[in-house]
């Protein structure tokens, strides 16, 4: 096999399988179709005229159908030729953003959550990050899973607030928060400054157990609430607000999902919620303990 240079060089990049296809097969279609000659094409994939119609004859010969209608003046694709095109565009964009990830990982920081990110620390996060570390893009990104989309290999760290798995990742305890009621804006509770954590016992409680921070082992066994459950923080507010459930959760979500029809007050008689930032053992991004310095700092601050 031919040395690669570039793997999605305009004109490079091999996908080597049972049919041989590569990149630039579909790069020249792609190029003739959208510059509107084999002329153009060539100008434009920098490559003689002869080489283009080499490369169509190709694909066209892995593929097993014919690509194009060519007439002295013009060049349109066939009826096959319209749907591999498009396939091709996709194959393409996708080569291209494998290929801008490979190169700019290290430039890019993705901090996943389930429900609330940093809570009323995210702006200051985003901000002083952008001031330290203007040369790390910060992107955070909800996920509605136990690990905030880090198990799913949509994140480099995930903020998490329920218990952490620490065979597979490792982590840093960077805060803490107190557990807040959720509570319909016009529940007779409203009226009151803080709730006392067996009160809720009265009450159905409604639970998203898969990444919810609250569980039934708040109340001792025999004095428990009735229980709902949902499937993500969107369920779960909107169940509150018909007024036929309450929800215990962490402050963050207090500050960061303010919505009509949804008020909160705070627990009393709780151990705090522990914040977490956790990441995979092997291979940590590089900003992984500036990111849990700068967290830890704005919590420490918000004591």
């Amino acid at each position: 096999m031919r040395k690669m240079h570039s793997m999605f060089h305009p004109y490079d990049g091999r996908m080597n399988g049972r049919t041989e296809l590569e990149l630039r097969h579909l790069r020249c279609l792609v190029a003739i179709v959208d510059a509107g000659s084999f002329t153009d094409a060539a100008i434009e994939l920098g490559v003689s005229q002869a080489a283009v119609s080499r490369t169509l004859l190709a694909l066209e010969r892995v593929l097993g159908v014919r690509l194009l209608h060519r007439t002295s003046r013009t060049v349109n694709p066939t009826t096959a030729g319209v749907q591999i095109l498009a396939r091709a565009r996709h194959l393409l964009a996708e080569a291209d953003e494998l290929f801008r990830q490979a190169t700019t990982g290290h430039t890019r920081l993705h901090i996943g959550h389930a429900w609330s990110a940093m809570g009323r620390r995210t702006a200051e996060f985003q901000r002083r990050w952008h001031d330290r570390y203007p040369e790390v893009e910060l992107q955070l990104i909800r996920h509605n899973t136990s690990t905030g989309g880090l198990a799913e290999g949509l994140c480099d760290l995930a903020v998490v607030r329920t218990a952490v798995d620490t065979r597979r990742y490792a982590h840093a305890l960077v805060g803490h928060e107190r557990r807040y009621l959720a509570l319909a804006s016009d529940d007779p509770w409203t009226r009151r400054r803080s709730v006392r954590l067996e009160e809720i016992r009265e009450r159905t409680l409604v639970v998203d157990r898969r990444t919810g921070t609250t569980t039934l082992d708040l109340w001792p066994e025999g004095a428990r609430p009735a229980v709902e459950y949902t499937r993500d923080v969107d369920d779960w507010l909107a169940a509150i607000a018909t007024g036929r459930c309450v929800g215990v959760t962490a402050q963050a979500t207090a500050t960061q999902y303010r919505r009509d029809g949804i008020a909160y007050r705070p627990l009393r008689d709780t151990d705090p919620i522990p914040v977490h930032l956790i990441w995979r053992r092997h291979d940590p991004h590089p900003a992984t303990h500036a990111a849990v310095a700068l967290l830890a700092d704005l919590y420490r601050e918000d004591a």
